[in-house]
């Protein structure tokens, strides 16, 4: 297998495993053995866990900002923006690392990166929509609640409250919950 090879499954195990144990549960042995690889290969790749651990934030982070950089501005551009964060929002571990790498913001390497996210996320929205700062900001504040009930798991535990689903069908809307819903392995 080519080296390029090896690093994207290194990067595809090692994303998979932030998204579900967060930062702190990852270990290059994990990532070895789930990759199929030896553990110092892993830190020959990478240098060592915190570049690995940042490398997966930041594939993460292009993807988000790809996504929005890709919106032409205009009239429709916050549909358009919003769409693009509905589609992203399709993929649960792109969520859950998001979130994971936005709560490391002490860090000395992801918490720049996840201050940078945030920023660029804004100046994406209001240079694509020619909107003001507020309406940016609960663009980005309707994301967040976003993320935080998927991270939740809020489409698969509906049933437990009432409120829960309403709260959960008002921010993501029916088509964005049975998707999430129908990919959620119940306990």
């Amino acid at each position: 297998m080519a080296r390029e090879q090896r690093r994207e499954l290194m990067l595809a195990a090692a994303t998979a495993m932030v998204a579900e144990r967060g930062f702190a549960g990852v270990s290059t042995d994990a990532v070895a053995q789930a990759a199929g690889v030896s553990q110092p290969y892993v830190v020959q790749m990478f240098g060592s866990k915190a570049q690995l651990l940042a490398a997966v934030f930041e594939r993460t982070s292009e993807r988000v900002l790809a996504a929005f950089a890709a919106v032409p501005a205009g009239p429709r551009a916050e549909g358009a923006m919003s769409a693009a964060y509905m589609s992203l929002a399709q993929d649960g571990d792109l969520l859950r690392v998001l979130v994971h790498g936005l709560c490391a913001g002490t860090d000395p390497v992801i918490g720049p990166l996840a201050r940078f996210v945030l920023t660029e996320t804004v100046r994406l929205f209001q240079e694509r929509t020619g909107s003001d700062l507020q309406t940016a900001r609960d663009f980005l504040a309707h994301g967040m609640l976003i993320n935080v009930l998927l991270v939740a798991a809020a489409p698969a535990h509906l049933h437990e409250s009432a409120l829960l689903e309403q709260l959960s069908r008002v921010t993501m809307g029916p088509a964005l919950i049975d998707s999430w819903d129908a990919a959620t392995p119940r306990a």
